[in-house]
């Protein structure tokens, strides 16, 4: 949007009107689709309370003992992991995980097809959704004061597989979602291999689900790369609410990885069964 700015001002100083008027429609249109991501919703004040992680962990790259420090100091109680191998479920083990948030539902795999759901309360209906490249899971928790609370871990594959597959795969994860009870709350968490930019993505949010990072209006939060010699540029890691609001996102360094984490602080609708 910047460099549109830039351009519309650098045409109108050279008198090309016809390149200032596509220089504003560009910002016009980056502006319409940026904006919510700034302005927070209200909703329930009183529900209840949990916080959520998502997490890439760059296949065992990711220091277990600095993910486990960071669900202790946050007080997480549900984490979902994307690039989950089986040496890395053995190191989280070791380093605490399983005694902070004692419930899991695992399907690691080689390198990036690996995920995962942590949680402090009872998981049941574990489901593993067949035809994806990579591992795609949901569970249910018992969560006090909300009643069960289907928990998505979400990992479709990047488009550098090919766009058609990239879509197909966020197309039929809509379809899961849109299939999801709507008598309790939801939250999704993954590496969704796509921005809020892209309109596969946006197509998630036009059910009842909502991004966190919207709800919350915590502006453009980027979570990747971190392994490269400049700072993230894209935000590409979500977590979704459906019968619930976040009231704060904010991203987490991870040593190892090379995705942020995200957390988000985020009030359920109570009483639902």
């Amino acid at each position: 949007m910047s460099s549109a700015l830039v351009g519309a001002v650098a045409f109108v100083v050279m008198r090309r009107w016809s390149g200032a008027g596509v220089a504003v429609v560009v910002v016009a249109a980056a502006v319409w689709t940026q904006a919510p991501l700034y302005v927070g919703r209200s909703g329930d004040e009183d529900g209840r309370a949990v916080i959520v992680m998502q997490a890439n962990l760059l296949f065992d790259g990711a220091d277990p003992r600095a993910l486990v420090d960071q669900v202790r100091a946050r007080n997480v109680v549900l984490l979902t992991v994307n690039e989950l191998t089986p040496a890395a479920v053995e190191d989280l083990g070791r380093a605490g995980l399983d005694e902070l948030l004692p419930h899991r539902y695992l399907s690691p795999g080689r390198t990036a097809s690996g995920t995962g759901i942590w949680s402090s309360y009872p998981l049941s209906e574990t489901v593993e959704y067949d035809g994806f490249v990579l591992n795609q899971l949901s569970a249910t928790a018992s969560i006090p004061d909300a009643g069960p609370v289907t928990v998505y871990a979400f990992h479709p594959v990047p488009p550098v597989f090919g766009t058609q597959v990239w879509a197909d795969e966020l197309s039929r994860l809509r379809e899961i979602l849109e299939r999801s009870p709507s008598s309790r709350p939801a939250i999704v968490g993954g590496d969704f291999n796509a921005t809020y930019d892209h309109a596969q993505y946006r197509a998630m949010l036009s059910g009842r689900f909502n991004d966190a990072v919207e709800q919350a209006g915590a502006g453009h939060l980027v979570t990747y790369p971190t392994d490269k010699r400049w700072p993230p540029l894209v935000g590409i890691d979500h977590i979704l609410v459906a019968a619930g609001r976040a009231v704060a996102v904010e991203t987490v360094d991870l040593i190892g990885a090379d995705h942020r984490a995200l957390v988000a602080q985020i009030r359920l609708d109570r009483g639902r069964q």
